[in-house]
Formats: structure tokens, C-alpha cells, sequence
């Protein structure tokens, strides 16, 4: 299933499931999937917890709208952000031209729990992750409600049922 000739463009807070909807709605729909983190990890030649370390978070944030400069192809595409991108405007501008931009909710504790799970977080790696995690999610949220076509809570569904709930969605918008 083709949805129309717009992007789906996922953004949310790390830990919001935006990696693992994008490959169910990449199943459902067959379209192509790019994920941001993936495209600045291969233009270092290294883990983003590397470039981080080694370069910066402004130089990661660089790259990351480099990335999306590239995505800009017209062709639709499914592209999943990385949980900060958001914090620059011309990101901010660019994820809007680039199709709908579906925003993946949860509350604070799911995030956490997900997002700390991992340990391959660089923004994660302090002293007080839980702190820094509130502190980061509070300072995104408005960034993330500015650009939302659309809202969908992923606390207590699965990962298909927020895919089907963004068609869903995402059909209701189109003329």
C-alpha cells in the first residue's frame, strides 16, 4: 500500500519507538526507509556514540540537516529521525517540506525505561540520566508539537498497531 506521494517523517523523544514503526510502516507500505542516525553514522564511517564523542553534539546537528537536505528528493519516503533533531529550526523546516510529519508520543517514565535500555545513547552517558532525560524531553516537546501533522501515543500499543494507526491517520489528511 502506497499512502499518496508524501513522506512519512516520524520525530518524538529517544525511546518513543520511531525505529521500529518505521520498519513495520516500510512492511506495510513497501516504501523506502531512511533513518537519519544511519545516514550521518555511515558519512563518519563510525557509531553516533563516536561521532559524539569525537566531534560534538553541534557537529553531529550539522550533519543530521545535512541528511535531511539529502532526503529532499521528492520521491516518498519513510524517514525516522533521531530524538533531537528537532532542536534546530531549519530541521525544523526542512522535516515540514519534507511530508507529514507523524509525532510519536509516550509519557515520561516509557520513554525513560525504553531509552535507558539501551545503552548506546551518548545523551544517556552522565551522571544523572534520568535528570538529563527530563530535562531534554522538556525542552523538545514544543518543538515536537510545532511540527506534528500527527499525534500517536505508543505506551501502550505495539509496534503494528502505531503503524496502522499512522495510515490511518496519515489517509485522513491526504485530498
Amino acid at each position: 500500500m502506497k499512502p499518496s506521494d508524501k513522506s512519512i517523517v516520524l520525530v518524538g523523544m529517544m525511546g518513543a519507538g520511531k525505529s521500529s514503526v518505521g520498519a513495520c510502516l516500510r512492511r506495510r507500505t513497501k516504501l523506502k526507509l531512511f533513518e537519519t542516525d544511519e545516514v550521518v553514522a555511515s558519512k563518519f564511517g563510525m557509531p553516533i556514540a563516536d561521532i559524539f564523542s569525537k566531534y560534538g553534539e553541534s557537529k553531529f546537528r550539522e550533519a543530521e540537516t545535512d541528511a535531511l537536505q539529502v532526503l529532499a528528493t521528492g520521491e516518498p519516503v519513510i524517514i525516522v529521525t533521531g530524538g533531537g533533531i528537532v532542536l534546530r529550526e531549519e530541521n525544523r523546516d526542512l522535516l515540514k517540506r519534507l511530508g507529514i510529519v507523524v509525532w510519536l508520543q509516550a509519557d515520561e517514565g516509557t520513554l525513560f525505561k525504553r531509552a535507558s535500555g539501551s545503552g548506546s545513547r551518548p545523551l544517556m552517558r552522565c551522571k544523572n540520566p534520568r535528570d538529563s532525560f527530563v530535562r531534554m524531553l522538556q525542552a523538545r516537546l514544543p518543538f515536537y508539537a510545532k511540527i506534528a501533522d500527527i499525534r500517536v501515543d505508543t505506551s501502550a500499543l505495539t509496534d503494528d498497531e502505531v503503524a496502522v494507526a499512522i495510515l490511518t491517520k496519515f489517509q485522513k489528511l491526504l485530498p
